[in-house]
């Protein structure tokens, strides 16, 4: 099973994404992740997106795709993928589809975690952390449940970042769902849920539970 995993910030994909690895063995392909693995190891990839990142620009989008595809070479990914934070766009979406064809390994769906707009900014801007610590908790807890330190609230879940981040979500991925729509792949899953029932909706959605 290779899929995409689509969803705005705070709407619970990487707990989705999780929980797909622990119980399908997927591989879990985070491009953040794979940059960061391949500058450290100094691949040939890695040393060329190097230069971008060092200058504080954006890795072009065919780096990024040879690195996605140089990952998927692992045999980690055989017995299936997930692809999250990646792609962004509908552009990127049309280059990835070309490379897993070439791979003879076509994605099975693209799912998007859909949580309305209001009931993220609600969960995000209740966000707290502990300065010791490092917990994630909410705004209910006054004191940090593990080692008793003080909880604040980070600047990126204030309501105006927050809003703005989503406001970028929404004008960079609308096109890609629907392109996705259009390839018949996507398979939309309530998010404002508890995360096991959407789990459980995400598993019959594709046809493993």
């Amino acid at each position: 099973m290779n899929i995409v995993l689509l969803g705005a910030p705070g709407a619970g994909k990487g707990t989705q994404a999780a929980k797909l690895v622990e119980k399908y063995h997927m591989a879990h392909i985070s491009t953040g992740d794979i940059l960061r693995a391949a500058v450290k190891n100094q691949t040939e990839l890695g040393l060329e997106a190097k230069k971008y990142m060092d200058a504080g620009d954006l890795v072009p989008d065919e780096l990024v795709i040879g690195l996605v595809k140089e990952r998927l070479q692992d045999e980690d990914t055989q017995a299936g993928f997930i692809l999250d934070g990646f792609p962004r766009t509908s552009m990127q979406a049309v280059a990835l589809d070309s490379e897993l064809a070439e791979l003879n390994r076509p994605l099975d769906a693209a799912v998007l975690v859909d949580v309305d707009k209001e009931v993220i900014i609600k969960r995000l801007t209740s966000r707290r952390m502990c300065r010791d610590c490092g917990y994630i908790g909410t705004d209910k807890d006054t004191v940090c449940p593990k080692c008793g330190g003080e909880m604040y609230q980070r600047d990126d879940d204030n309501e105006a970042t927050v809003r703005n981040r989503l406001d970028v979500y929404e004008s960079s991925t609308a096109p890609l769902i629907d392109y996705y729509r259009g390839c018949d792949l996507l398979v939309t899953i309530d998010g404002d849920q508890d995360p096991e029932v959407v789990f459980d909706e995400i598993q019959k959605a594709l046809h493993l539970a």
